[in-house]
């Protein structure tokens, strides 16, 4: 699909810790920067309705109810069918969005879209990837906490999955794909890692091999698969090194007059940097191997994150993400290079 075509977005209003506030200037902005998006709203009539009524082709849909952060998520969703998360899924179900943003909880994105949206036929487990904001270059890794407990096909389908985003979104071509393991030896790692290696291996033609932690703020690889325990908690392991060493670096610039002179001499150069390693540039994390586009953002998203968020989704539709990974997974099944 052209980037001119016109794109339908739905959007939980109420999704993060600043909802509904940085959400609806999230999507003015992304409303302005994209004059062929539209926005469907979804959330209380008198949050979504008044600014639905006052910003061109954004319409409103009403949801009487709210998942929190902390609510178990399976039973959340199975219950609160009228919550903006349940609603926004719907509206794509039933083809009057083409995808939907959430910065709302995680958990009830997964299971909203999963059992509202559905999965794309063949694909065994959907799966969260993640842009991770390299200095040297992105990296997208899946899984990152969809699925703590994986079965080795699993991660042959994250892989093929994942390496579509990265071609199609992040713009890598012929990504190269490697699997997050303790070692670089072919056989290195637990029972289930060198399972995975040999799946990865016979089902994945951009597959290279092991790598180690290490390799992935180096961006060695372009795309890193493992399951969405160690995803997860890699994740987060680089975005809280990431925060402390940028404040010790802010706290060391601050600490003398000539610190401070100094950081003068070098705050574009920073500032810059800061920018290159924001996890706001993407907006979200897309949830892969879903009926549609489906990009969850980070509880403490900001304006600029839940825009890029709305942009991103717009994109993955536009690209054909979904109907991409359809066509492999059927032809994958005709020819046996995917188990499901």
């Amino acid at each position: 699909m052209p980037l001119t075509e016109n794109v339908t977005i739905a959007v939980d209003a109420m999704g993060g810790d600043n909802a509904p506030s940085v959400v609806l200037d999230g999507v003015a902005a992304a409303l302005a920067e994209d004059e062929n998006l539209q926005v469907v709203l979804v959330g209380p009539a008198d949050v979504v309705e008044p600014f639905a009524s006052t910003h061109n082709r954004c319409t409103a849909a009403v949801a009487t109810e709210v998942i929190g952060m902390a609510e178990h998520p399976a039973e959340a969703v199975r219950k609160k069918k009228d919550s903006s998360i349940v609603i926004g899924c719907k509206l794509v179900k039933e083809g009057k969005a083409q995808g939907f943003f959430s910065a709302g909880s995680t958990g009830a994105c997964l299971a909203g879209a999963t059992l509202g949206i559905g999965r794309i036929k063949g694909v065994s487990r959907p799966c969260l990837c993640s842009v991770i904001p390299s200095p040297v270059a992105p990296v997208v890794m899946a899984d990152i906490g969809a699925n703590a407990d994986c079965k080795p096909e699993y991660l042959a389908q994250f892989a093929q999955m994942a390496s579509i985003y990265a071609e199609k979104i992040v713009g890598i071509k012929s990504p190269k794909c490697a699997l997050l393991n303790i070692g670089e030896e072919d056989t290195k790692g637990s029972q289930f890692a060198q399972a995975a290696f040999a799946q990865l291996k016979e089902k994945v033609p951009n597959f290279v091999g092991n790598c180690e932690g290490r390799d992935i703020i180096a961006a060695n690889y372009d795309v890193i698969v493992t399951d969405g325990f160690t995803g997860n908690v890699c994740l987060k392991t680089i975005e809280g090194a990431a925060k402390v060493l940028f404040g010790a670096v802010k706290d060391a610039m601050m600490s003398s007059t000539k610190a401070k002179i100094g950081a003068l001499c070098v705050k574009d150069s920073l500032r810059g940097l800061k920018d290159v390693v924001s996890p706001d540039t993407y907006g979200g994390a897309p949830l892969l191997g879903v009926r549609g586009a489906c990009i969850v953002g980070h509880g403490s998203s900001n304006a600029t994150a839940i825009k890029n968020g709305v942009l991103t989704t717009a994109r993955v539709v536009r690209q054909g993400v979904s109907e991409i990974i359809e066509h492999m997974v059927a032809k994958g099944n005709d020819s046996d290079t995917i188990t499901h």
